[in-house]
């Protein structure tokens, strides 16, 4: 039996409950339009600021798991060429620790419902998890 949403964060659908998560800054246009499309359902979600609290380890592995590996999850046009560079040229299991370390070349925004996960904004997903 689900947590009803009175005790668990998220919405009550049928016997289906939301618990969303968005990862992002204040600055990203995709996030700001990501927690736009959830007010705009009436969804209730959790914003985290990648700036002040990054991703754990676990939460990274989930997110890199569920959307198909760390390359999917770097943004090709972050600010930070030069960390982009070297995240694109090290090994594969360097990278994964290198952008935990740096998450400022991830994509945003990460929308986490349970253990699936977008990165970007990815309505079209978002509408088959109600």
């Amino acid at each position: 039996m689900p947590i009803r949403a009175e005790l668990q964060p998220g919405i009550v659908r049928g016997e289906l409950i939301l618990n969303i998560q968005i990862f992002g800054t204040k600055k990203s246009s995709d996030t700001r339009k990501a927690e736009r499309f959830f007010k705009e359902r009436g969804i209730k979600f959790q914003s985290i600021d990648l700036k002040e609290k990054g991703l754990s380890k676990g939460e990274f592995t989930s997110v890199m798991q569920a959307v198909g590996g760390v390359d999917a999850m770097i943004d090709p046009d972050c600010k930070d060429k030069d960390l982009l560079a070297l995240v694109t040229y090290i090994s594969a299991d360097e990278r994964a620790e290198k952008v935990i370390e740096n998450q400022s070349v991830i994509r945003q925004p990460i929308v986490r419902n349970g253990r699936q996960a977008t990165v970007g904004y990815a309505p079209e997903v978002w509408k088959t998890w109600q």
